[in-house]
């Protein structure tokens, strides 16, 4: 009886971390930013997430080329191609539909903010925030369909 209980409570226990690690990886994929400016693509970084640009929609500058991270305050990262660029990095998963703890990088300014993310169904709500995330303003991403 004793062993039989034990395997119980080890499935249990098991099946509680299975649906913690599927709620985790909720936010996985393609978001398309405020206006679909952007897509977003968030995936693992070792147990954290992270996200980089994978489309533009205007991807060109004003000459023609593709547009740089010009407004990067290190300098030798300002030939780096906006597609591509990481633009959110090192999310913890804290409880349901929450990640937090990460930042996010503006390529308009050039700052990286702290940041958190909340995940109501195909919608995410992207706060970057300075000190406290009462300063700070929220987008909400698209989840790509």
């Amino acid at each position: 009886m004793k062993k039989l209980l034990m395997l119980v409570a080890c499935m249990t226990l098991f099946m509680a971390g299975n649906v913690c690690a599927q709620d985790a990886d909720a936010i996985l994929g393609g978001w398309y930013t405020k206006d679909s400016k952007a897509l977003v693509e968030i995936y693992k970084c070792g147990d954290l997430y992270c996200g980089k640009i994978v489309w533009l929609k205007e991807p060109l500058d004003d000459d023609g080329n593709e547009k740089l991270d010009d407004n990067n305050p290190d300098e030798s990262k300002r030939t780096n191609k906006i597609i591509g660029l990481n633009l959110v990095s090192n999310f913890k998963f804290k409880k349901k539909n929450r990640w937090a703890g990460g930042t996010i990088y503006d390529p308009d300014n050039g700052k990286t903010y702290s940041c958190k993310m909340t995940l109501n169904g195909d919608k995410l709500k992207v706060r970057g925030f300075i000190g406290i995330s009462l300063i700070g303003r929220t987008q909400v991403w698209n989840k790509k369909s």
